[in-house]
Protein backbone atom coordinates (compact mmCIF):
# COMPACT_ATOMS: atom_id res chain seq x y z
CA UNK A 1 0.00 0.00 0.00
CA UNK A 2 1.20 3.48 -0.90
CA UNK A 3 -0.50 5.34 1.94
CA UNK A 4 2.50 7.67 2.43
CA UNK A 5 1.53 9.58 -0.74
CA UNK A 6 -2.15 10.06 0.22
CA UNK A 7 -3.14 13.21 2.09
CA UNK A 8 -6.41 12.85 4.00
CA UNK A 9 -8.86 15.68 4.61
CA UNK A 10 -10.24 16.62 8.01
CA UNK A 11 -13.37 14.47 7.62
CA UNK A 12 -11.85 11.63 5.63
CA UNK A 13 -11.46 8.18 7.18
CA UNK A 14 -10.31 4.74 6.10
CA UNK A 15 -12.93 1.99 6.19
CA UNK A 16 -12.56 -1.73 5.66
CA UNK A 17 -13.43 -2.84 2.14
CA UNK A 18 -14.39 -6.25 3.62
CA UNK A 19 -11.84 -8.13 1.53
CA UNK A 20 -8.09 -8.79 1.88
CA UNK A 21 -7.65 -5.98 4.43
CA UNK A 22 -8.06 -3.41 1.66
CA UNK A 23 -9.28 0.05 2.64
CA UNK A 24 -11.57 2.62 1.06
CA UNK A 25 -11.41 6.36 1.76
CA UNK A 26 -14.73 7.82 2.94
CA UNK A 27 -15.83 11.30 4.00
CA UNK A 28 -18.03 11.26 7.09
CA UNK A 29 -20.08 14.17 5.71
CA UNK A 30 -20.92 12.46 2.42
CA UNK A 31 -22.82 9.38 1.27
CA UNK A 32 -21.12 6.17 2.42
CA UNK A 33 -21.48 2.77 0.85
CA UNK A 34 -23.87 0.05 2.03
CA UNK A 35 -23.96 -3.74 1.73
CA UNK A 36 -25.94 -3.37 -1.53
CA UNK A 37 -22.74 -2.38 -3.31
CA UNK A 38 -20.89 -5.47 -2.09
CA UNK A 39 -23.77 -7.73 -3.16
CA UNK A 40 -23.66 -6.26 -6.68
CA UNK A 41 -19.89 -6.70 -6.98
CA UNK A 42 -20.32 -10.38 -6.07
CA UNK A 43 -23.20 -10.82 -8.51
CA UNK A 44 -21.24 -9.55 -11.52
CA UNK A 45 -19.00 -12.02 -13.35
CA UNK A 46 -15.79 -10.96 -15.13
CA UNK A 47 -14.50 -12.28 -18.43
CA UNK A 48 -11.02 -12.29 -19.93
CA UNK A 49 -10.08 -8.90 -21.43
CA UNK A 50 -13.06 -7.13 -19.86
CA UNK A 51 -12.99 -3.34 -19.92
CA UNK A 52 -15.17 -2.22 -17.02
CA UNK A 53 -17.17 0.91 -16.21
CA UNK A 54 -18.71 1.64 -12.81
CA UNK A 55 -21.73 3.96 -13.21
CA UNK A 56 -23.00 6.08 -10.28
CA UNK A 57 -19.73 5.04 -8.67
CA UNK A 58 -19.84 7.24 -5.58
CA UNK A 59 -16.53 6.72 -3.82
CA UNK A 60 -15.93 3.62 -5.95
CA UNK A 61 -16.87 0.71 -3.72
CA UNK A 62 -18.50 -1.47 -6.42
CA UNK A 63 -15.56 -1.15 -8.81
CA UNK A 64 -12.94 -1.57 -6.09
CA UNK A 65 -14.63 -4.55 -4.47
CA UNK A 66 -15.26 -6.20 -7.84
CA UNK A 67 -11.58 -5.81 -8.74
CA UNK A 68 -10.45 -7.12 -5.34
CA UNK A 69 -12.52 -10.27 -5.87
CA UNK A 70 -10.88 -11.00 -9.23
CA UNK A 71 -7.47 -9.27 -9.26
CA UNK A 72 -5.47 -12.48 -8.89
CA UNK A 73 -6.92 -13.78 -12.17
CA UNK A 74 -7.26 -10.41 -13.92
CA UNK A 75 -4.63 -8.11 -12.33
CA UNK A 76 -4.64 -5.54 -15.16
CA UNK A 77 -8.42 -5.26 -15.63
CA UNK A 78 -9.09 -1.60 -16.57
CA UNK A 79 -11.91 0.03 -14.58
CA UNK A 80 -13.32 3.52 -15.10
CA UNK A 81 -15.37 5.07 -12.29
CA UNK A 82 -18.04 7.55 -13.45
CA UNK A 83 -19.37 9.83 -10.70
CA UNK A 84 -21.04 13.25 -10.98
CA UNK A 85 -20.15 14.50 -7.46
CA UNK A 86 -16.60 15.84 -7.53
CA UNK A 87 -15.95 15.22 -3.81
CA UNK A 88 -16.89 11.54 -4.12
CA UNK A 89 -14.86 11.16 -7.31
CA UNK A 90 -11.80 12.59 -5.55
CA UNK A 91 -12.21 10.04 -2.75
CA UNK A 92 -12.01 7.21 -5.30
CA UNK A 93 -8.70 8.58 -6.57
CA UNK A 94 -7.31 8.48 -3.04
CA UNK A 95 -8.53 4.91 -2.53
CA UNK A 96 -6.82 3.79 -5.74
CA UNK A 97 -3.58 5.47 -4.67
CA UNK A 98 -3.74 4.12 -1.12
CA UNK A 99 -4.18 0.52 -2.29
CA UNK A 100 -1.72 0.82 -5.16
CA UNK A 101 -4.36 0.22 -7.85
CA UNK A 102 -2.95 1.69 -11.07
CA UNK A 103 -5.68 0.31 -13.35
CA UNK A 104 -8.41 2.72 -12.20
CA UNK A 105 -9.51 5.98 -13.81
CA UNK A 106 -11.97 8.34 -12.11
CA UNK A 107 -14.19 10.45 -14.39
CA UNK A 108 -16.18 13.27 -12.80
CA UNK A 109 -19.22 13.81 -15.04
CA UNK A 110 -22.93 13.19 -15.38
CA UNK A 111 -23.84 9.97 -17.15
CA UNK A 112 -26.03 12.02 -19.48
CA UNK A 113 -22.87 13.88 -20.60
CA UNK A 114 -20.56 10.93 -21.34
CA UNK A 115 -18.61 11.79 -24.47
CA UNK A 116 -18.18 10.11 -27.83
CA UNK A 117 -14.76 8.80 -26.78
CA UNK A 118 -16.53 6.21 -24.60
CA UNK A 119 -18.91 4.98 -27.31
CA UNK A 120 -18.91 1.15 -27.25
CA UNK A 121 -15.67 1.14 -25.23
CA UNK A 122 -16.75 -1.14 -22.38
CA UNK A 123 -17.61 -4.84 -22.19
CA UNK A 124 -19.05 -4.65 -18.66
CA UNK A 125 -20.94 -1.89 -16.84
CA UNK A 126 -21.57 -2.11 -13.09
CA UNK A 127 -24.25 0.17 -11.67
CA UNK A 128 -25.63 0.70 -8.18
CA UNK A 129 -27.95 3.60 -9.05
CA UNK A 130 -30.20 5.83 -7.00
CA UNK A 131 -33.37 3.72 -7.03
CA UNK A 132 -35.85 5.58 -4.85
CA UNK A 133 -38.31 7.72 -6.80
CA UNK A 134 -37.63 11.42 -6.34
CA UNK A 135 -41.18 12.60 -5.67
CA UNK A 136 -41.16 11.75 -1.96
CA UNK A 137 -38.77 14.53 -0.92
CA UNK A 138 -35.42 14.46 0.82
CA UNK A 139 -36.64 13.36 4.27
CA UNK A 140 -33.68 14.09 6.58
CA UNK A 141 -31.06 13.75 3.83
CA UNK A 142 -29.08 16.72 2.66
CA UNK A 143 -29.03 17.21 -1.09
CA UNK A 144 -25.66 15.53 -1.77
CA UNK A 145 -26.74 12.39 0.07
CA UNK A 146 -30.25 12.46 -1.37
CA UNK A 147 -29.06 12.35 -4.98
CA UNK A 148 -27.22 9.09 -4.21
CA UNK A 149 -30.47 7.49 -3.05
CA UNK A 150 -33.20 9.16 -5.09
CA UNK A 151 -33.77 9.77 -8.81
CA UNK A 152 -33.24 13.52 -8.60
CA UNK A 153 -30.39 14.15 -11.04
CA UNK A 154 -30.79 10.98 -13.15
CA UNK A 155 -33.46 8.34 -13.74
CA UNK A 156 -33.53 4.73 -14.90
CA UNK A 157 -34.23 5.64 -18.53
CA UNK A 158 -31.18 7.92 -18.65
CA UNK A 159 -28.98 5.26 -17.05
CA UNK A 160 -30.16 2.70 -19.61
CA UNK A 161 -29.45 5.09 -22.49
CA UNK A 162 -25.95 5.88 -21.19
CA UNK A 163 -25.24 2.17 -20.73
CA UNK A 164 -26.29 1.33 -24.28
CA UNK A 165 -24.01 4.15 -25.50
CA UNK A 166 -20.85 2.83 -23.81
CA UNK A 167 -21.42 -0.95 -24.10
CA UNK A 168 -19.97 -2.99 -26.93
CA UNK A 169 -22.33 -5.34 -28.75
CA UNK A 170 -22.54 -8.42 -26.53
CA UNK A 171 -21.40 -6.41 -23.51
CA UNK A 172 -23.04 -6.88 -20.13
CA UNK A 173 -24.70 -4.68 -17.54
CA UNK A 174 -24.93 -5.68 -13.88
CA UNK A 175 -27.38 -3.42 -12.03
CA UNK A 176 -29.59 -3.51 -8.95
CA UNK A 177 -32.81 -1.78 -8.06
CA UNK A 178 -35.87 -2.11 -5.86
CA UNK A 179 -37.55 -5.48 -6.27
CA UNK A 180 -40.89 -3.83 -7.02
CA UNK A 181 -39.32 -2.08 -10.02
CA UNK A 182 -38.26 -5.29 -11.79
CA UNK A 183 -40.82 -4.99 -14.60
CA UNK A 184 -39.82 -1.38 -15.23
CA UNK A 185 -36.15 -2.34 -15.21
CA UNK A 186 -36.69 -5.13 -17.75
CA UNK A 187 -38.70 -3.11 -20.26
CA UNK A 188 -36.48 -0.03 -19.88
CA UNK A 189 -33.39 -2.07 -20.74
CA UNK A 190 -35.24 -3.83 -23.58
CA UNK A 191 -36.02 -0.45 -25.13
CA UNK A 192 -32.26 0.23 -25.53
CA UNK A 193 -31.51 -3.28 -26.90
CA UNK A 194 -30.25 -4.70 -23.59
CA UNK A 195 -31.93 -8.03 -22.88
CA UNK A 196 -32.19 -9.28 -19.29
CA UNK A 197 -30.41 -12.64 -18.96
CA UNK A 198 -30.09 -13.20 -15.19
CA UNK A 199 -32.21 -12.15 -12.22
CA UNK A 200 -31.42 -12.57 -8.53
CA UNK A 201 -33.56 -11.24 -5.70
CA UNK A 202 -32.20 -10.01 -2.37
CA UNK A 203 -34.11 -10.48 0.87
CA UNK A 204 -33.41 -9.55 4.47
CA UNK A 205 -34.45 -12.16 7.01
CA UNK A 206 -34.68 -15.67 5.51
CA UNK A 207 -38.13 -16.25 4.01
CA UNK A 208 -39.03 -12.55 3.94
CA UNK A 209 -40.21 -10.73 0.83
CA UNK A 210 -37.26 -9.58 -1.36
CA UNK A 211 -36.56 -5.86 -1.24
CA UNK A 212 -33.90 -5.65 -3.99
CA UNK A 213 -33.26 -7.31 -7.33
CA UNK A 214 -29.97 -7.70 -9.22
CA UNK A 215 -30.10 -8.04 -13.00
CA UNK A 216 -27.59 -8.89 -15.69
CA UNK A 217 -28.43 -7.69 -19.19
CA UNK A 218 -26.64 -8.24 -22.50
CA UNK A 219 -26.57 -5.70 -25.31
CA UNK A 220 -28.05 -7.39 -28.36
CA UNK A 221 -28.85 -10.54 -26.37
CA UNK A 222 -31.60 -12.98 -27.31
CA UNK A 223 -34.66 -13.37 -25.05
CA UNK A 224 -34.06 -15.96 -22.31
CA UNK A 225 -33.58 -15.47 -18.62
CA UNK A 226 -32.10 -17.43 -15.70
CA UNK A 227 -33.56 -16.92 -12.21
CA UNK A 228 -30.91 -17.44 -9.53
CA UNK A 229 -31.51 -18.41 -5.92
CA UNK A 230 -32.45 -15.53 -3.62
CA UNK A 231 -29.62 -13.96 -1.61
CA UNK A 232 -30.45 -13.42 2.08
CA UNK A 233 -28.78 -10.29 3.40
CA UNK A 234 -29.53 -10.40 7.11
CA UNK A 235 -28.23 -7.31 8.88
Amino acid sequence: MDETNVVFGEYEVLEDMMIENLKIVQDTRLYRFTSDSVLLSRFATPKKRDVVADFCAGSGIVGFHFYALHKEKFPEMPITLFEMQKDLSELSKKTAAYNGFTNFIAVNCRLQDIGKEYHEKFSLVLCNPPYERSGVGFDNDDYNKAICRKEITINLQEIAKATAHVLKYGGRLAILNRADRLAELCYTLHEVNIEVKKIQFVGGRYGSRPYLVMVEGVKGGKPSCEILDTVWNEK
